[in-house]
């Protein structure tokens, strides 16, 4: 019985890394299996705040396997930070943490080309986080200029680094011209190997592990990262990941085949929250807007910038929990809605004259929707010292149910603050593990 998986449903930033927490200590292995430095994972315990990127938030329970497998893309010099920062906190990181061989590393040049390419071709940003993600998942599938963790660690590392410099200064110059300072391949073998000694007690074969815990019945927990609408195949593109952020991601980035996956949680904010270009069919670009942002404090863990924020899209969200199979609902952020007189739901769109409830596959016919409101009233309590589901308001309640009625999965985990404590489950939560 291995597997339950942790999913966000929407735009990312949906406080996955606190519910991995918090059910962390149900499991022996947690598993980071897509994304890069460009997921913020956020965890609240007591009076520490711990910011995560590449480390999986199970780092917290000391007694919980973290793994971090082939669909990640490892920034070295910041997954060292987040190491060192967690060590400097009172947090265990060693002999508990496994990094695979086989994921793919960022490099100087994959940064660069980030600056240079973050546009999408209708001119807009398409939100990257100018960490070089995107070049290196390119690299990945490009394969001749790719570098993986384990190649670090080889005889022919230095010659690998010479060769793709060339390249890449040539790339580089075409792109920006006279303004380009090449690559010093020297330079950069040299820090790199640093890394690579840093890291090397932690990399392994993460796929032949994880296949052995699973035939041994080992409890796992899957975190994604980002969001389900930033999938790079399902999601709103081209303004999305690089990655399959998804559950259709699991598979493919852990290793892990399906059947082994028997619980799939979808995690989403009582509202909705966006960074960056892309259409978003219920923003509240309006003082409404701006209330739920500097309620829920909605600026990104990772660059800082603050969030678009606007209604709960249920149309959106039902498409997510479909194609991550979720089977119950996490709604987080409940308390931020606490402080509106009333509250809506987006429960259709209007598509040229045409009331829908599937979500677009074309970025250009999602941009044209005009959402459709059901307007619930507010609770107007404060809600963050509430321990117990029974005891939320009514108001609050109704808001839950109608929900879950409209996406077609039962809530069974909600979160009324960022502290562990401040989260209720639902009865007996039927998690795998």
């Amino acid at each position: 019985m291995p597997g339950t998986c942790v999913i966000g449903l929407q735009w990312g930033d949906e406080a996955k890394g606190k519910l991995v927490d918090l059910l962390t200590s149900r499991f022996e292995i947690v598993v980071r299996y897509q994304g890069g430095a460009n997921a913020g994972h956020t965890v609240v315990v007591g009076d520490k705040t711990y910011k995560l990127h590449h480390v999986p938030s199970g780092i917290l329970t000391p007694t919980v396997m973290n793994v971090v497998t082939p669909g990640v893309v490892i920034n070295p010099p910041t997954i060292l930070k987040e190491i060192e920062s967690l060590t400097s906190q009172g947090v265990a990181v060693g002999k508990n943490m496994l990094l695979s061989d086989r994921a793919h590393v960022v490099f100087p040049w994959h940064i660069e080309e980030d600056k240079l390419l973050n546009v999408a071709p209708a001119g807009e940003s398409i939100g990257t986080t100018l960490r070089g993600i995107g070049p290196c998942y390119r690299d990945k599938v490009g394969r001749a200029h790719a570098i993986r963790l384990g190649d670090m660690l080889r005889p022919d590392f230095k010659s690998r680094i010479e060769h793709i410099v060339l390249a890449k200064n040539r790339l580089l110059t075409g792109l920006s011209g006279a303004d380009h300072v090449a690559l010093d391949a020297g330079a950069i073998f040299a820090e790199y190997s640093g890394y690579a000694e840093k890291l090397r007690p932690f990399v392994g074969d993460t796929t032949a592990y994880l296949l052995d815990a699973a035939e041994a019945g080992k409890r796992m927990l899957f975190e994604g990262a980002q969001g389900s609408l930033l999938d790079i195949d399902h999601g709103t593109f081209p303004y999305v990941t690089s990655s399959n952020s998804s559950g259709v991601g699991v598979s493919g980035g852990s290793g892990v085949p399906g059947k082994w996956i028997q619980k799939v949680l979808g995690v989403c904010k009582a509202y909705s929250t966006r960074v960056g270009g892309g259409p978003f069919p219920t923003e509240q670009d309006n003082p409404t807007g701006e209330k739920i942002r500097q309620i829920g404090r909605e600026y990104g863990t990772t660059t800082g910038r603050p969030r678009r924020c606007g209604w709960f899209d249920a149309v959106a969200v039902r498409y997510t929990t479909r194609l991550s199979g979720v089977d119950c609902l996490a709604v987080m952020m409940m308390d931020v809605l606490s402080h509106l007189p009333e509250v809506q739901i987006c429960t259709a769109y209007d598509l040229d004259g045409q009331r829908t409830t599937r979500f677009p596959s074309h970025v250009d016919d999602l941009r044209r929707v005009q959402p459709i409101y059901e307007t619930l009233p507010g609770w107007n309590i404060d809600v963050t010292g509430i321990r117990e589901l029974a005891a939320m308001p009514e108001n609050a309640r109704r808001y839950l149910n109608r929900v879950s009625e409209l996406v077609g999965k039962p809530v069974e985990v909600v979160s009324v603050g960022p502290d562990r404590a401040q989260t209720m489950f639902a009865g007996k939560v039927g998690l795998v593990g």
